[in-house]
């Protein structure tokens, strides 16, 4: 048998499932049709080209700059052709003097005394070890500036490739995050919030 108190308890909770239940109406409410809000606005939709960034990246690598000409950002290209011309310059550079000075350095080794930095005398103007520090100078010189001048060819790939996925990148008002500042008339107060919209 049940105990008298569960029975109790039960009979209490269904009396107030179904006095909850009932709806109460009141006559002073003015009912009003909710309807969706539609936007006026007409949606401008851009074609997106999942193989824009790959090309602009294919004709970078082809060519320094050709990838920003295919993005139309014109104004990056003496900048890409300036960087990568200044380290080929400095590798020309620093492999120009790292020959003379092994030129020297072999014409030493093998007994003559007429290379450009023995001098007029008979003591030289530069040493052996003189010309091998040189010769070193000049070969890191030179691999620090081919090390340099791959980098900035290759990031020059690099920003046609992200720049072609910014430019696809959607950055229109229906899409927004906006701060927002509304005055609450009912409580005589001012609700600041963030407000984040989606228009599809």
């Amino acid at each position: 048998m049940i105990n008298k108190e569960v029975f109790c308890l039960l009979l209490c909770v269904f009396s107030m499932l179904f006095s909850f239940s009932q709806n109460e109406i009141d006559s002073t409410s003015v009912s009003i049709e909710e309807s969706p809000i539609i936007a006026n606005e007409s949606l401008v939709k851009k074609e997106i080209d999942p193989l824009r960034p790959a090309k602009a990246a294919f004709y970078s690598a082809i060519l320094p700059g050709l990838g920003q000409a295919y993005n139309k950002r014109y104004w990056k290209i003496p900048i890409v052709w300036g960087a990568i011309g200044a380290g080929v310059y400095f590798y020309v550079r620093n492999d120009k003097q790292y020959d003379r000075y092994r030129d020297a350095y072999k014409s030493r080794l093998a007994g003559f005394k007429d290379d450009e930095f023995y001098g007029s005398g008979d003591t030289p103007l530069i040493s052996k070890d003189g010309l091998i520090r040189g010769q070193d100078h000049f070969r890191k010189n030179k691999e620090l500036s081919l090390l340099i001048t791959f980098g900035l060819y290759a990031l020059n790939i690099i920003d046609a490739n992200v720049d072609a996925h910014l430019l696809q990148f959607n950055v229109d008002k229906n899409l927004s995050l906006s701060p927002h500042y509304q005055y609450n008339e009912m409580e005589n107060t001012g609700d600041l919030g963030v407000t984040l919209n989606f228009k599809f």
